[in-house]
């Protein structure tokens, strides 16, 4: 893979000599314009194997006909064919390359991503919200240092393809708006990547942005952090830059938009915070790569001096990789826009899968399935989704159970909670936990595996211990009835944990059908003026799956993520019998 990189000491220099406003020697004369390709993809999340249709397989391509698409062996070939001839081609991400949804990676901390990414020739990465799923340690001391957490081989630094242990990214992240509490970027705010033409250097900044509701609006969840103001980190960044003698600047941003066309390299009715952002951002940002939407379009919006300049998103999962090439003004570095072009390509499965990402891919989905395997827990009954007529159902009281288990480990804790069939969005409880045998290598009558825990709850998302007032959950219980707009009710069912039972009146107008003296937590009613300690979702606490009411929460702590505290739990408990279905009754 063709990487280009100014060397350490000659790129220092260079530095010093344009802080200076001096400009390094031409060896020879300048030539008109300099092509500068760059290429990229976002929002990987490790899907190293290609997705099924059902999980964003196939693509809408020119004139809306259905392509098939994803892959890392296959990404690996494009982007060979794609690169091939450029001598100054720039491959990067757009952030959330890991916290990945396939179990094979975050079985194994999310390294087999690095792997793969390391083999392709990935130079830098902005931060995604994903990047954070974690905490900033894993991401800044984990991924990019490689520093082992927990037992080596079993938590963490697990052995590699090559029979090397795990040593981290080969390449950097950026972000210019995620700080800290003493107000330090967590990485740098942004890089500069040099390019060579006719014996001269010309270098380019890329700067690095987070999308804004990272730190507590998005499952990440990490309060310890803050997100800045991406115009203001933008402008600030590229100011910077600008003194520095950077002449071309791209924004690697990791938050997006979306637009009308059917296909993905096209541009129609664009929308979304990056297109505002392209709109307002200072004209010294020459192009703008999105991300974190899941998005396809391939736009030129002009910038606040009237100047057109790329803003593109290249979808998700490796399906597809962004060119924008460039031409540099030999004589001052700067971007010519009028001679800037872009496209996004399909990653198509008609191609040759590269052998060498794929023998990695092969190596980590083998280890997956042996990590599949591994029994965890002895039921002796089915754990299933199906509720009855109370909305109650075995699988979300283990949930909740959980909820209450994994909060115990780091404080206090009341109850928990989980929204079995959320108001608004996905449900975390994906599949049934069966005592029949699934017939999958390893498995037995009784036996749950490891990867079928991580199969039936959970997308990534860590468990909150959080404060609300007697009061505030009631509210959050009534809410478990919401009126549509066609004056339909619709009932979004909240399971507790085994220490609170509760009742309600479905004949009862929205809204005032759980009377607090019904709600009896570890034999005690409901104290409106009292303050719980509740242990949900993060998702749930912050309003995401259709309880505004949770918003009004204080104090939290943030606990493991939903796949590990579920595995944790059943490791812990060893053999576990549903429980019966009384924690919720209907009075009529």
């Amino acid at each position: 893979m063709r990487r280009v990189r100014r060397p350490r000491a000659l790129a220092a220099g260079l530095a010093v000599l344009l802080t200076a406003g001096l400009a390094p020697p031409a060896a020879q004369a300048v030539t008109t314009s300099v092509p500068v390709q760059l290429v990229s993809v976002t929002d990987f999340h490790g899907y190293l194997r290609p997705p099924s249709p059902a999980d964003g397989g196939t693509i809408a391509g020119p004139g809306g006909t259905t392509q098939v698409v994803g892959g890392a062996a296959y990404l690996a070939t494009h982007l060979n064919s794609i690169q091939a001839g450029h001598p100054n081609s720039i491959f990067f991400a757009d952030g959330d390359n890991f916290s990945g949804w396939p179990f094979e990676v975050d079985a194994h901390a999310d390294e087999p991503t690095i792997e793969v990414l390391n083999a392709l020739g990935v130079e830098f990465s902005s931060v995604g919200n994903h990047e954070l799923d974690i905490s900033k340690s894993f991401l800044v001391d984990h991924m990019t240092k490689g520093t082992c957490f927990g037992k080596v081989g079993v938590d963490s630094c697990f052995t590699d393809s090559t029979g090397r242990r795990f040593h981290g990214a080969d390449f950097e992240f950026q972000s210019a708006n995620i700080v800290d509490a003493k107000g330090r970027t967590i990485v740098a705010p942004y890089t500069i990547r040099w390019v060579r033409d006719h014996g001269r250097s010309y270098p380019i900044g890329f700067i690095g942005m987070t999308v804004p509701d990272t730190p507590v609006g998005s499952t990440s969840y990490q309060p310890d952090l803050t997100a800045l103001d991406p115009v203001e980190s933008a402008n600030r960044a590229a100011a910077e830059l600008t003194r520095q003698g950077v002449k071309a600047i791209v924004l690697n941003m990791h938050d997006g938009g979306t637009d009308a066309s059917a296909t993905y390299d096209d541009c129609v009715n664009p929308t979304g915070p990056a297109v505002e952002l392209a709109r307002t951002v200072t004209p010294q940002i020459d192009a703008i790569v999105t991300g974190h939407w899941h998005a396809a379009f391939n736009c030129s919006i002009p910038d606040p001096d009237g100047n057109p300049r790329p803003v593109v998103e290249a979808a998700n999962h490796g399906r597809l990789i962004n060119e924008i090439n460039l031409q540099l003004d030999g004589r001052t570095g700067e971007v010519l826009r009028d001679k800037t072009t872009s496209a996004n390509h399909a990653v198509t499965r008609d191609v040759t899968p590269d052998p060498k990402i794929q023998k990695i891919v092969d190596y980590w989905a083998a280890a997956g399935d042996r990590k599949y395997a591994e029994p965890v827990a002895t039921i002796t009954g089915d754990f299933t989704r199906t509720a009855n007529s109370a909305g109650e159902s075995t699988l979300a009281d283990l949930a909740a159970d959980v909820h209450l288990w994994t909060a115990r480990q780091n404080g206090r804790a009341d109850l928990g909670m989980i929204a079995a069939k959320p108001a608004i969005g996905s449900t975390a409880l994906r599949a049934d936990l069966l005592v029949a045998n699934s017939n999958k290598p390893g498995d037995a009558d009784g036996r749950v595996m490891l990867g079928e825990s991580w199969d039936a709850y959970g997308y990534g998302n860590p468990v909150l211990t959080v404060s609300l007032t007697g009061a505030q959950l009631d509210a959050v219980l009534e809410q478990q009835w919401q009126t549509q707009t066609d004056g339909t009710v619709k009932f979004a069912p909240l399971a507790v944990s085994g220490n609170v039972i509760y009742s309600f009146d479905a004949s009862r107008p929205v809204g005032d059908r759980v009377d607090p003296a019904d709600v009896k937590i570890d034999g005690a009613a409901l104290d409106p003026a009292k303050t719980y300690r509740v242990a949900a979702l993060a998702y749930t606490v912050i309003g995401a799956d259709g309880y505004a009411a949770f918003k009004s929460y204080t104090d939290p702590v943030r606990n493991n993520t939903d796949h590990e505290t579920f595995a944790a739990y059943l490791k812990a408990h060893k053999t576990l019998t549903p429980a019966p279905l009384t924690r919720m009754t209907q009075k009529n």
